[in-house]
């Protein structure tokens, strides 16, 4: 319970990561404001954490539009008082497709939605932790766009991940000075409801042929990690546990990424 009465903002907590993430820290003792796209998810989280004796605030909002975001941050901020956690989570695969089939406004959707939405919640989250005086700040990015390059037509998709990445390694140190610590999550395959929500279109055509060993992934003989898994890694970075670390990215994949790269 090391994260008790500190206060957490959660995007994309509706499902998935974040979900699991929102309910690990509640589990550890946070207040948390748990962001979702649809208002059904939002309440869904906010009273599993309830039920399970944790405090939460649900905001709803669209990740890529500016004033929800400044608004919805700002109304989780006022009813807790303070921020010191945020989880930067939110985002969706997209379109895959070969860089020639894939359209600009598909392209433009990914963007828009994994880079532009984490650099709002940063823009509007950022002053509220340094207003505390210290913070912790976890991007989760993947795999794919940092250490692994082989899924065909994932050039849009890859591209934000890759960003992330950048982005909180430069925060780590233009925010060191503020006792603000920033580290990234790079997951590899993991079982939850994004894989549904992704279009492939031709992206064998851009794909080159990967050997892999049976399984895929070393580790667990195949079996692809749990969002749990994931909440574990982003409740210890949050936390004092993690006190020294910062601009750190953390490969969580069970080996998966170190087949191909």
């Amino acid at each position: 319970m090391d994260l008790q009465q500190s206060v957490a903002l959660v995007t994309g907590a509706g499902s998935g990561i974040g979900k699991a993430s929102a309910v690990k820290l509640a589990a550890d003792g946070a207040r948390v404001i748990v962001h979702a796209h649809k208002e059904a998810e939002t309440k869904a989280t906010v009273a599993e954490i309830e039920r399970d004796g944790g405090d939460a605030f649900g905001v709803t909002a669209d990740l890529r539009d500016d004033n929800a975001m400044r608004e919805a941050i700002k109304c989780g901020v006022d009813y807790y008082g303070t921020l010191d956690i945020v989880v930067a989570n939110a985002g969706i695969n997209g379109v895959w497709a070969p860089i020639d089939a894939l359209q600009p406004d598909e392209w433009d959707n990914t963007i828009n939605t994994n880079l532009r939405g984490t650099y709002l919640t940063l823009h509007y989250a950022v002053p509220h932790l340094k207003r505390a005086g210290s913070g912790s700040v976890v991007i989760v990015s993947s795999i794919n766009g940092t250490r692994m390059f082989s899924h065909g037509g994932a050039s849009a998709y890859s591209t934000t991940k890759g960003g992330l990445l950048a982005l909180g390694q430069m925060l780590a140190l233009e925010l060191a000075k503020h006792r603000i610590r920033v580290n990234v999550v790079c997951p590899g395959k993991v079982d939850t409801e994004i894989n549904e929500n992704t279009r492939a279109r031709g992206n064998e055509e851009a794909s080159e042929p990967a050997q892999y060993p049976e399984g895929k992934i070393p580790l667990t003989d195949g079996r692809a990690g749990k969002s749990s898994d994931i909440a574990e890694l982003v409740a210890f970075l949050a936390s004092d546990r993690a006190k020294f670390i910062t601009g750190t990215p953390v490969w969580i994949d069970g080996g998966q990424s170190l087949l191909v790269g």
